[in-house]
């Protein structure tokens, strides 16, 4: 029972942590990546390093620059240390970026314990407990022949880069609890890992170390570590929170209830309330009106230890797009007779530090909400802190009874399948797309009214559920796999020369239809750019590890018609040819012959283009994107 007690408690509040992830919240604990002072003592296969170049062909023919911000392995014979962190850890939140040789192997253990396995399962369908993301097995050597693993599990699908391009995680790791006597009463857990910005694992109990572990017992606390055994692997940007045991508390609380228009907080104190009485949720439950109410909740916090603590106050009656001459209600939050947010009615939001000792002290929340033009669909307050030892928390936020819905999903097992849908793109819905899923697992997204390709991923299809649920009132459809969003700009332009600038939009675009090819049952796009006449086309290449985009142009009266292939904040041409974008975040690979023209842009980033037709002769190009 107390097992799970503790891990209901931490799942609530990595959940209470999502929901709020765009509120204020305190920063990471950096690990300096300088040098290996935040480590300790370990041989010569580890380095930091400026730079890390991995082939994408050739495994162990890795580069390194000077520098530093990156430790890099590079195993032999003789040093083939692991690496470990000074620091040691409990419950963590830990994000970290890593780059794969070619067939590379390494792992992220947790406490020494606890791995989170790092392979370069580049295109592998179907994963298993031995690919990227997986939680690795557990090894018995008294156990039959064929079963000494056991408890691996599989990332819930691949989203893994290619070799040499860098790739994140986050993992959010609850340690193993144990009593005053030390014994074991509950077992570690990964409560989410996520990998390229898709949930792989969530909820999964680990026994007792996995294979390979630095130690076979099991600990409150123990360091990171990083295998160094078995091939070249790099980290960067490694970051975590760190927290305890014991959370923030509230309780004894107590609500005084108004009704009526109310002209400002400290009128509360002389009026008389319509209700009082204890509560255990923040939630205006003193009447059943909704349009003119007040409240006035007083408690006690309980934190744990002494130190900063950041806190964020939410009234959900006050839109955050309020008007200042109309505001629609008021807040305040004090701890003490220290007042620490106060919300004037524009905003329903406000954040605060304070410094707090550890133990008891006496809150006051007040408020009040006179009826505007919005009107509220729930009373609902929410207050969370973060400090010392504690994950970003909701405090007392009340059971929120939703009606479950299973997700609705569109795959594409069988063959190309296409989507007409709403779609998110760098924060604004784009309305007239088409969404493509292919059997590979590649999939992409063309704006059909402009003729822009806004974004690719690879993984499973997509979800409708906000399509089609209910009144469908976004009409979205959302990418289930790892996506690679684009710049969202016209793919072909006519330019005067190769330094005009790049148009945002193109106003001689014109969308004609699309056919679907016979043989692969894949659509080639038309439209016209002026008088020119334009077919586009995308194939996945090598096993779905590329995506190959092709233009054939009819030209028209345009003398120039030029692609752009790429943009970036840096753009680098390889030593095997290809193209690194965004400090290999993805890379290019052009045609043979191909003369690509790199340029800055005014917004400080960097173009690929090349040319498609000159002096009015038809012209064709295929390029392909490979992560």
């Amino acid at each position: 029972m107390q097992a799970n007690l503790f891990s209901l408690i931490f799942c609530l509040l990595f959940s209470a942590a999502n929901l709020l992830a765009q509120t204020k919240q305190l920063p990471y604990t950096l690990v300096n990546l300088q040098s290996l002072n935040d480590f300790k003592p370990v041989g010569n296969n580890w380095k930091v390093v400026g730079d890390v170049y991995y082939d994408i062909n050739k495994a162990e023919s890795g580069k390194t620059g000077s520098g530093s911000g990156i430790v890099a392995n590079a195993p032999s014979d003789k040093n083939k240390d692991h690496l470990f962190t000074k620091m040691e850890h409990g419950d963590i939140d830990l994000e970290l970026e890593f780059m794969m040789d070619k067939g590379s192997n390494s792992g992220i253990y947790l406490q020494g314990r606890y791995e989170i396995q790092l392979f370069d399962s580049w295109g592998t369908a179907t994963p298993t407990s031995s690919d990227c993301g997986a939680i690795y097995q557990r090894w018995d050597e008294s156990r039959p022949e064929g079963r000494k693993g056991y408890e691996g599990h599989p990332p819930a699908q691949n989203v893994s880069k290619a070799p040499g391009l860098w790739q994140h995680y986050r993992i959010v790791f609850q340690a193993p609890r144990f009593n005053a006597s030390g014994e074991k009463i509950a077992n570690a857990r990964f409560v989410k890992v996520i990998h390229n910005g898709v949930t792989i694992h969530e909820n999964v109990e680990v026994t007792g170390p996995t294979r390979s572990a630095a130690f076979t017992d099991e600990k409150p606390t123990g360091p990171l570590m990083i295998q160094g055994d078995h091939g070249p692997v790099a980290i960067r940007n490694i970051k975590y929170k760190s927290y305890g045991v014991e959370p923030v508390t509230l309780t004894n609380l107590q609500l005084k209830a108004y009704e009526g228009k109310i002209k400002s907080l400290a009128e509360l104190n002389s009026l008389t309330p319509v209700k009082e009485l204890n509560i255990d949720v923040l939630d205006h439950q003193g009447s059943g009106t909704r349009d003119n109410f007040g409240g006035l909740i007083t408690g006690t916090i309980r934190v744990p230890q002494s130190g900063e603590y950041l806190f964020n106050l939410s009234l959900d009656w006050i839109p955050a797009d309020n008007r200042p001459e109309n505001p629609n209600g008021f807040g305040s939050f004090r701890i003490g007779d220290k007042p620490l947010i106060e919300l004037n009615g524009t905003s329903g939001t406000g954040s605060a530090m304070v410094t707090l000792q550890a133990g008891e002290h006496p809150i006051t929340l007040s408020y009040f909400k006179n009826y505007g033009y919005w009107y509220a669909r729930s009373n609902n307050i929410t207050l969370a802190v973060e400090g010392p030892g504690i994950a970003y928390t909701s405090l007392n936020a009340p059971l929120r009874v939703v009606e479950p819905v299973s997700a609705i999903t569109i795959e594409a097992s069988q063959e190309p399948t296409m989507v007409r849908s709403f779609i998110n793109h760098k924060g604004k819905k784009r309305t007239h797309v088409l969404s493509v899923g292919e059997p590979t697992n590649l999939n992409y997204t063309l704006d059909l009214s402009t003729g822009e390709l806004l974004h690719v991923w690879r993984g499973e299809f997509v979800e409708a559920t906000p399509m089609w649920h209910g009144r469908g009132e976004t009409q979205l459809a959302v990418p289930r796999g790892s996506v690679l969003e684009l710049s969202g700009k016209p793919s072909l332009a006519t330019l005067t020369n190769q330094t005009t600038a790049w148009p945002d939009s193109s106003t001689s675009y014109t969308y004609v239809g699309y056919d679907i090819d016979k043989a692969s049952r894949r659509p080639v796009f038309k439209y016209t750019l002026g008088t020119a006449s334009i077919k586009e086309s995308f194939e996945p290449q090598d096993g779905g590890r590329k995506l190959s985009h092709s233009f054939q142009v009819t030209p028209g009266q345009e003398k120039e018609i030029w692609c752009r292939v790429a943009e970036g904040s840096t753009i680098t041409k390889l030593p095997n040819g290809l193209y690194a974008i965004n400090d290999k975040e993805f890379l290019v690979e052009l045609p043979a012959k191909a003369k690509p023209v790199i340029r800055n842009t005014s917004q400080n980033t960097k173009e690929l283009l090349l040319p498609v037709t000159a002096e009015n002769k038809a012209g064709s190009i295929t390029y392909s994107i490979v992560w």
